[in-house]
């Protein structure tokens, strides 16, 4: 009677975290998002949002508002020093957590580095994602970004 005791609970448990409600919620994310510079309120960009055969999202530069379709990532070190930002994953390796995405990471074009992210929707309107970049992985010190959803 414990063991069967202790297997329904267990099963409570899964079914709390592994909801399809969760994932439903996770997955609404998926699209092409309209960014926002924080500093200026200026639409800046369109970055894709999907979900890799891995089972982790990420993020790409789809479309520029701002600069010229060509534009490189001048400030970008390693492989991506110099690439073209159409088409270059800002948002990486991203995990379901609960209703958001976390533990990845998303990158700043404008200076090439790294930052931990969160991805939430807004509670109140499916069509604004909350993008938390941060400079420690407990999201402390870091920035704001409110995206919206495009037509994509």
């Amino acid at each position: 009677m414990k063991k069967l005791s202790y297997i329904a609970a267990i099963a409570l448990i899964l079914s709390i975290f592994f909801s399809p409600n969760t994932f439903a919620q996770v997955d609404k994310m998926i699209g092409t998002w309209k960014t926002i510079d924080d500093e200026t309120g200026e639409a800046k960009s369109h970055v894709k949002i999907f979900k890799a055969t891995n089972g982790l999202y990420y993020g790409k530069i789809v479309k520029l508002l701002k600069e010229p379709a060509d534009k490189k990532c001048t400030k970008c070190s390693g492989s991506l020093k110099d690439q073209p930002l159409i088409g270059m994953l800002v948002i990486t390796k991203m995990k379901v957590d609960g209703k958001e995405l976390a533990d990845g990471k998303i990158m700043d074009p404008a200076n090439g580095k790294y930052y931990y992210c969160t991805l939430t929707l807004d509670e109140d309107d499916n069509n604004k994602l909350n993008v938390r970049g941060s400079l420690d992985s407990w999201g402390i010190a870091g920035r704001n970004q409110t995206w919206y959803r495009t037509a994509e």
